[in-house]
């Protein structure tokens, strides 16, 4: 009977072709893989792996760091050719340094190792690793490379300064980039800063202390302090327009001054002029800028002219004058006319300076008068454009410093000379006076009363009308001031006397005819009373001058007023409006 199942012969004989046909199949593959043996074999399990090690990068420390980790696609393999993306970690982390696509840059924070992890991954996911160090440098020292120098400032106006100078100041060897920072001494000028610029309105007059300090990455610092200068609101440049001399080659002094044994002794055996500060018209002219200057002063507010007005004999009308906030000074203003000739040398009433050199810079300092350290001065006028050039003119360089302050205004106060006033006329330009062809009756005659019955003559001597010494001259019979000692003190020069009221150095008298008066009948017996002020016996000197020789005591003296002196340009203020 016929049926529907296969036979078991059937069976076997399917099997056998598929079997064989499969034989068949991986005998084939294997006659083709080994048909190019230069040709490496390639399955989905070979790994991303790392081809070449990365060996350790060296950076510096704020300095541009550029580093392709991958090296174009050649640190790892890629089997399957699906191509490579990058991932990059740093520990630490916050290193300064970023990554993209394998490329590492950026500026390291700070010296140390910083340890890059770098992953490659391929199309289908599978990754490889390899790990490397950057060694980063301490950056270079930073040096200062121009140092900033004294600014100058306006009280009420802005002040904008970059004390960077664009990247000027400081200079770093590494190049690397530079953070600064700036403390104003003292606080609250108006002034404040940042990021190296310093901003602001100053407030009051005064100098601030500026520090700018440099910082780089790797620690490195560097700093410069200079002064900013807050100057008054209503200070001006000098106007200098006109060349005056006052050096003796170009500006001789009076004939009768250069007379040696002249009447009365003679002027120029007593010039104190040293050999080392001979006046010139350029140390001269420097001098009469300081000497005018406010700056000077504390807070702009006082110059030497202020005590020592040029209208006044370089005196003071006020008993005594008043200092740079109001304070009163402790002797009258000293007339400085024809301070050049006093053989002693020595300046104030009581002599305490040894030289005029030495003296100009006292008052700058006292702290009633000017209140202002010499290392002050030196930067308030060293931040004042127009000193550079007077300098330079006078001593060769623009340095200023305080000893060329001081011989610049010793200068000056020297060039004061007073020998155009009706006394001096009468010498006609000559050595010979004709004093009855040029004098009133009066002034004749007290002129004869002060070189004779007065003995005026005495202690104000030569044609300069000086004091020849330190005298005690009996103001009161129980010291109130000890001067030079024992009561003793200098006295100016005459020339100008009338002018330059009130009188003695507590300014104690208010006119000439008080000042004869007292010389007449009120000299004070005291120890240290001059001799020259005394009678035989001892007791104070009495003159028993009338009234009408008093008057003509005064009349003489008035003849010593030089007006053209008084009103001579080059002694003028450069820096009036």
């Amino acid at each position: 009977m016929h049926t529907n199942r296969s036979s078991p012969r059937l069976k076997r004989s399917v099997v056998v072709r598929y079997i064989g046909r499969a034989a068949f199949m991986f005998a084939a593959a294997c006659s083709d893989a080994t048909q190019d043996p230069t040709t490496p074999a390639t399955t989905n399990s070979d790994p991303v792996a790392v081809v070449t090690s990365i060996p350790m990068q060296t950076a510096t420390a704020g300095v541009a760091f550029n580093f392709d980790a991958s090296r174009n696609n050649t640190t790892f393999t890629d089997p399957r050719g699906t191509g490579l993306t990058y991932t990059v970690a740093f520990s630490p982390v916050l290193c300064g340094l970023s990554a993209a696509s394998g490329r590492i840059s950026g500026a390291p924070l700070a010296p140390g190792t910083i340890t890059v992890l770098l992953t490659a991954t391929d199309g289908t996911g599978r990754s490889a690793s390899h790990t490397f160090t950057i060694n980063v440098a301490s950056a270079a020292p930073i040096v200062v490379a121009s140092a900033n120098t004294a600014q100058g400032a306006t009280v009420g106006q802005l002040f904008d300064y970059d004390a960077t100078r664009s990247g000027a100041t400081f200079q770093s060897g590494s190049g690397v980039a530079m953070t600064y920072t700036v403390s104003l001494t003292p606080a609250g000028s108006g002034l404040s800063a940042q990021q190296g610029r310093i901003t602001g309105v100053p407030l009051l007059p005064g100098i601030v202390t500026a520090t700018i300090v440099a910082t780089d990455a790797s620690g490195n610092a560097a700093s410069n302090a200079f002064p900013v200068v807050m100057f008054g609101a209503d200070l001006v440049p000098p106007t200098l327009t006109t060349t005056f001399n006052y050096s003796d080659a170009s500006a001789p002094l009076p004939a009768h001054y250069r007379v040696q044994g002249g009447p009365g002794g003679s002027a120029i055996a007593t010039d104190n002029t040293p050999i080392a500060n001979v006046t010139t018209n350029a140390g001269a002219t420097l001098g009469r800028v300081l000497f005018y200057d406010r700056r000077l002063s504390r807070n702009d507010r006082v110059s030497c002219a202020t005590c020592h007005q040029q209208q006044f004999a370089f005196s003071d009308t006020a008993k005594l004058s008043r200092g740079f906030v109001g304070g009163l000074t402790g002797r009258h203003s000293m007339g400085l006319a024809n301070a050049r000739f006093y053989q002693r040398g020595r300046f104030f009433w009581d002599e305490r300076a040894a030289t005029l050199e030495a003296q100009v810079l006292q008052p700058i300092q006292d702290t009633t008068e000017m209140g202002l350290t010499l290392a002050a001065m030196q930067t308030k006028l060293s931040a004042s454009p127009y000193y550079p050039a007077l300098f330079t003119a006078a001593f060769g360089t623009a340095d200023i410093t305080s000893d060329r302050v001081g011989r610049a205004l010793a200068q000056f106060v020297r060039s004061l000379v007073s020998g155009t006033s009706k006394f001096d006329q009468a010498f006609g330009g000559g050595a010979a006076p004709n004093f009855p062809a040029t004098f009133s009756a009066d002034e004749l005659a007290g002129q004869n009363l002060f070189n004779g019955p007065a003995g005026c003559v005495r202690c104000h001597a030569t044609n300069a009308m000086i004091s020849d010494d330190v005298h005690n001259t009996g103001l009161d019979a129980t010291l109130t001031d000890v001067g030079a000692g024992g009561g003793r003190f200098k006295a100016p020069s005459l020339k100008n006397v009338a002018v330059r009221p009130p009188y003695m150095h507590d300014g104690r008298f208010q006119t000439l005819e008080q000042v004869v008066d007292f010389y007449n009948a009120g000299v004070q017996n005291n120890a240290n009373l001059d001799n020259r002020l005394r009678a035989p016996g001892g007791v104070p000197l009495r003159l028993n001058l009338s009234a009408t020789q008093r008057n003509q005591l005064v009349a003489f003296m008035r003849t010593l007023t030089d007006n053209a002196f008084l009103t001579d340009p080059k002694f003028a203020n450069p820096f009036a409006r």
